[in-house]
């Protein structure tokens, strides 16, 4: 992964010229961003573990792996949001973790959150480093005797696949490519693939209740979890022996989505499916957003509901974003809906979900918009790598809501953002579908003005606000991290805020793990 950027450098891209062209004529681009820092350039923090800390940390995995190189430390600084990569091509490193530990087992995971806790040392849990929302960047780190970086890259292992009851055992690093390598030797897949996906690490999907582009088939990955263990500073929750249990709260659901605030998920144990025999992928044409919304929602509520279901509004459809490869070029007017599906019985479900579609006005586009949308599916976040150094800032959002509030939440959103930006471009796509409501996901493009992080950091706050007051939720995929932590304490509101509390008192009574995430 690129340090400075997203993904592997020899994907770069240069800008098409219609792309700048676009830049210039819509938003004034005229000049690009600053040249980013050289590696070696970056300014780190001292370490502030003593020799004694670092020795009792490397007495529980080994010296050989607890790192304090400088590339160690920068490359787990923050995550991939576009404050944290404006930062870092900046130079600025100034929330790197002093050590990076490389735990091997569970036993040893365990080890370290007590010896942490105890010589109270910040722990950042560290899987993919692909979050989005603050999410890697511990906060109050002068309150603790150092931050340590806890990267599950040598959990990697498929430890076990019952084919019967359909379910796959997993160590928290496997990334999500080797996942769908190992279970495919078994005929198996999981089915999500979020656009973090070449990096994400399945520890990392189940801590932020990530949700795949193909969640209307598959599930979201909280969907996924029949069990998992948890180490945490004051023992191990080790959680799910049934589908389904009447035993009181599902203390799953207090792990999923908790960021590593209140402990590490050191193994999982998902439910799998068939890999589909065939994957089919097409496109439609609405005449306007309204329109195509009806008609998800009535493939939502009344089905067939295909494996991948993404309406694009006229904004996006405009400017082509659904593929990344023809930025610029010109949609095909209207609102773009992307359909796609999975499995044994494709033909059937096509012809009933086409036959829905077709009654609330679409226009089939055949399978060139699908593939298209196939082939760049993980593209858009080299894209704006790509934007940054032209001079443009890009970011996304993404919120969600009930049908009948999804229109309200839209414009609150729009609304919000040109208010805090002055006149940028706003896209948005519904991404995810459910029988009651719907994900509604921005991307959002502006010229950089000369505190480009700032700037951004004014229409954030601005679109917080807005969701809150709009009814909708502050995440649907990306979590909480920091940057959402106000406004998460505003949504479930004081009686919420103590509850997590309590939990996080119980669990990690120091306050070492992942500070300043999640807890309002």
């Amino acid at each position: 992964m690129l340090w400075s950027g997203w993904g592997d450098p020899a994907k770069a891209r240069e800008l098409p010229d219609q792309v700048k062209k676009l830049l210039g004529d819509l938003l004034g681009v005229r000049a690009p961003g600053a040249p980013a820092a050289a590696l070696d350039e970056v300014r780190l923090p001292p370490i502030a573990l003593t020799e004694s800390l670092l020795g009792a940390l490397a007495g529980v995995v080994g010296d050989e792996h607890v790192l304090t190189g400088h590339e160690d430390r920068v490359r787990h600084t923050r995550g991939k949001s576009t404050p944290d990569l404006l930062r870092m091509r900046a130079g600025d490193g100034g929330d790197a973790p002093d050590a990076v530990v490389l735990p091997g087992s569970h036993d040893e995971v365990a080890a370290l959150l007590e010896l942490c806790s105890r010589e109270r040392i910040a722990v950042v849990p560290f899987g993919g480093g692909t979050s989005v929302v603050g999410g890697l960047a511990p906060g109050g780190r002068d309150r603790f005797a150092g931050v340590v970086a806890l990267d599950l890259r040598r959990l990697d292992r498929l430890r076990s696949v019952d084919a019967e009851s359909m379910l796959a055992d997993f160590e928290p690093g496997v990334r999500a490519p080797d996942a769908e390598r190992l279970l495919a030797a078994h005929g198996l897949t999981l089915g999500h693939f979020p656009q973090s996906f070449e990096y994400a690490t399945l520890g990392g999907f189940a801590a932020a209740r990530s949700s795949g582009q193909a969640s209307a088939g598959y599930g979201r990955f909280d969907d996924m979890v029949a069990g998992l263990t948890l180490a945490t500073p004051t023992g191990t929750l080790e959680l799910g022996r049934a589908p389904k249990s009447a035993a009181g709260p599902d203390l799953r659901q207090l792990v999923l989505g908790s960021e590593g605030a209140f402990g590490v998920i050191t193994s999982l144990r998902l439910r799998v499916r068939r890999a589909p025999a065939e994957r089919r992928y097409e496109g439609w044409r609405f005449p306007s957003f309204a329109a195509g919304s009806a008609a998800a929602r009535a493939l939502a509520q009344e089905g067939p509901l295909p494996a991948v279901l993404r309406l694009s509004d006229e904004t996006e459809t405009m400017v082509g974003l659904a593929d990344p490869e023809a930025i610029g070029s010109g949609g095909p007017g209207g609102c773009l809906m992307i359909t796609g599906y999975e499995g044994a019985d494709v033909d059937p479900r096509r012809t009933r979900a086409s036959a829905v579609l077709a009654r609330h006005g679409g226009e089939p586009l055949g399978e060139g918009p699908g593939q298209a949308w196939e082939h760049g599916r993980f593209s858009a976040p080299y894209l704006r790598d790509s934007l940054l150094a032209a001079g443009a800032t890009v970011e996304t959002l993404e919120t969600a809501g009930f049908w009948s509030n999804l229109p309200r939440l839209y414009d609150a959103v729009r609304l919000a953002l040109l208010g805090a930006l002055g006149s940028p471009l706003v896209l948005c796509h519904i991404s995810h579908v459910y029988e009651t409501g719907a994900s509604l996901y921005f991307t959002v493009v502006v010229a950089q003005d000369g505190e480009p992080v700032a700037q951004w950091q004014r229409a954030k706050e601005a679109v917080n606000a807005a969701v809150v007051e709009a009814g909708g939720t502050i995440t649907h995929h990306h979590g909480v991290g920091r940057d959402h932590v106000a406004a998460y304490g505003r949504e479930i509101g004081p009686v919420g805020v103590r509850i997590l509390r309590a939990v996080k008192a119980s669990l990690d009574p120091e306050g070492v793990l992942n500070p300043g995430v999640l807890i309002p």
